[in-house]
């Protein structure tokens, strides 16, 4: 079955190839490429930052939407293939695998370079490339993306542009590319295969982020409670993939929540000034990471959020999904290509010209990032004032959101050096906020 399956897939691709080949202009691209990357070496990153790699010999020929985790970057339809129905993107390519959970089995966490093919419902593993020709035995591993769950994380590895598949038996993939346009081209990709194949089988149970814990239908989406068991079956069980917040691209957020600050945001900003301004460590100390994940599913599935809840009781809990918010931006509040100007701002001596020069930057900023920041730094100026009862310094804030809120999109230079300069332009902007954003004097 692996063997024929392989080549029905091989057979399609040369199929949408040969039919799409131009007629005139022999050095155009056809519309479909089979592409072989070199698996890269991974370097660590610091604990709460993300950095991406996107090399100039990466970038596509094209230039890519801006919302590369919202919509997918190939439009590709394969005719003639029954078999692969519904239509997907075919891809296959070196990524870098890890297992750590098998049916719910936790397993230990051993990456490795596998050829990765990418079919209608299914992920297959190989060990290299030789193996997809092999007719029996061939597969390493098959991912059953039917009813699987799709995430990025940054807590289930030290890697950069890491996405998590649970699959709807429980076991559990990290798939990593240290390109950061590979990993979200795969993870666009494999996320439309999830949506797809899944609406194709109304029989699974929608499940929690990061878990095998399996939800009843009714109590996890509106308007199941009243509805008929036909109806049930009819309705999309998978609505976490579609209309996501965590992970969203920032301008695509907003764009589609009609405002300039996502409404979590600030619903978050709003709670913790009501009752979290006087709690000791704010910001600084970690809430239970199970009740913010529990806390992101709510979010993700756009079901009414009610931080008033007894469950929400810990301001920590707020604090700690609004800061994991911020870290799993596509691109961070600081856009990537102002990173380095912001760190040579930060260098100036003359404090005046520096307040200029970082408020010229900011007033540069694409209206999201710019009034998320403003809303932000207005917030945690009000913090601050309270910083006696809740022993938080501009320092202490600074360590917090540097890394948070900025990271290079090329992991060059010294991390070491970045962390301080990330946290030096944090601890700037604090403490000449009210100048650089024009706030008002209380």
């Amino acid at each position: 079955m692996a063997g024929t399956r392989i080549t029905n897939l091989q057979n399609a691709v040369k199929q949408v190839q040969l039919s799409q080949l131009p007629q005139h202009g022999a050095g155009t691209q056809g519309a479909v490429q089979m592409r072989i990357k070199n698996p890269q070496s991974s370097g660590d990153r610091l604990s709460q930052s993300k950095s991406m790699v996107l090399q100039d010999s990466d970038l596509p020929q094209k230039p890519l939407s801006r919302h590369r985790r919202n919509q997918s970057q190939h439009g590709v339809v394969v005719t003639g293939a029954a078999a692969l129905q519904p239509m997907v993107d075919l891809k296959s390519e070196h990524l870098n695998v890890a297992k750590i959970s098998e049916n719910g089995k936790k397993q230990r966490k051993n990456w490795s370079s596998m050829w990765t093919v990418l079919t209608s419902d299914e992920l297959l593993l190989y060990k290299d490339k030789q193996e997809t020709n092999v007719k029996a035995g061939g597969k390493t591993d098959v991912v059953q993306l039917c009813g699987a769950v799709i995430d990025w994380t940054t807590e289930k590895s030290s890697k950069k542009n890491v996405f998590q598949i649970t699959t709807n038996t429980g076991s559990e993939y990290l798939i990593q590319s240290d390109n950061y346009s590979t990993a979200s081209k795969w993870y666009d990709a494999i996320r439309k295969t999830v949506d797809s194949s899944t609406k194709e089988d109304q029989s699974f149970a929608l499940r929690r982020s990061n878990s095998t814990e399996y939800l009843s239908r009714h109590t996890s989406l509106p308007g199941y409670g009243s509805a008929s068991s036909n109806t049930k079956q009819r309705n999309p069980v998978h609505r976490r993939s579609i209309n996501r917040v965590f992970g969203c691209h920032l301008l695509t957020l907003c764009e589609r929540e009609g405002t300039t600050v996502p409404k979590f945001v600030k619903t978050c900003l709003d709670t913790v000034e009501k009752r979290g301004l006087e709690a000791d460590g704010i910001y600084r100390v970690s809430g239970n990471l199970a009740t913010i994940q529990k806390l992101r599913f709510i979010v993700d599935q756009e079901e009414d959020l009610d931080l008033d809840d007894s469950q929400w009781e810990d301001i920590h809990v707020i604090t700690g999904a609004l800061k994991m918010f911020f870290r799993e931006l596509p691109e961070p509040l600081f856009p990537f290509r102002f990173f380095q100007q912001f760190v040579e701002v930060v260098q100036l001596k003359e404090s005046k010209q520096k307040i200029q020069e970082v408020k010229k930057l900011i007033q540069q900023l694409p209206k999201p990032n710019h009034d998320t920041m403003k809303m932000l730094f207005s917030h945690l100026q009000r913090v601050l004032a309270f910083s006696q009862k809740n022993l938080m310094s501009t320092q202490g804030i600074s360590i917090v959101f540097g890394p948070t809120l900025m990271w290079p999109e090329l992991d060059a230079g010294n991390m070491a050096v970045n962390m301080v300069y990330q946290n030096q332009i944090m601890e700037f902007i604090l403490i000449e906020s009210q100048e650089i954003f024009n706030l008002d004097r209380k």
